[in-house]
């Protein structure tokens, strides 16, 4: 794939079994140029420039709360918590911006919905090849360092609904 952007965001990923054991980082690259709508939402999330109501909302303290071995990881939703949270800096849901880009790999970021038009806040990183998601969710970046990381959130052991029996929380982020 190539799709150059320098704009770079860094979360450190931490599973809190004892009270904090750092898993590392993971580095991302957004694809703002061929989807800057997307690419944006979850930038300002990363860095905390937006704000309900006067205070900083985004990814910083949020959790993984699906891990699916083999397929990818997802998180994202500081609403709730549970997959069901909806915010975007759009005030609401977005439409899908575009499906140029594909689930060609593992480390791709990619927008998790309920259904066309459907997009918030909440992402998840393939961990392999999913072509069956292409025209159904938008990839809009991808992991340029810290592909083990990766591999460490989605090896974790889970429990039904595929919620990580510990928690897998976004420490840090911003923008480099």
């Amino acid at each position: 794939m190539e799709v150059e952007n320098s704009t770079q965001y860094a979360p450190n990923y931490r599973c809190e079994e004892d009270r904090s054991d750092e898993v590392g980082r993971m580095k991302m690259e957004l694809f703002a140029d061929v989807v800057p709508k997307t690419a944006e939402n979850f930038r300002q999330f990363c860095t905390g420039e937006f704000r309900k109501d006067g205070v900083p909302i985004g990814y910083k303290g949020c959790t993984f709360h699906r891990v699916i071995k083999d397929f990818m990881i997802q998180g994202g939703d500081f609403v709730n918590g549970d997959g069901t949270g909806v915010c975007s800096i759009y005030r609401g849901p977005f439409t899908d911006e575009n499906f140029k880009l594909k689930h060609s790999a593992p480390g791709l970021l990619s927008m998790a919905n309920s259904g066309p038009g459907t997009n918030g806040c909440q992402f998840f990183i393939t961990c392999t090849k999913c072509d069956w998601l292409d025209g159904k969710h938008v990839v809009f970046g991808k992991i340029v360092d810290g592909l083990l990381v990766m591999r460490k959130i989605e090896n974790v052991p889970t429990g039904p609904n595929n919620k990580p029996k510990l928690p897998i929380v976004i420490a840090q982020c911003g923008e480099m």
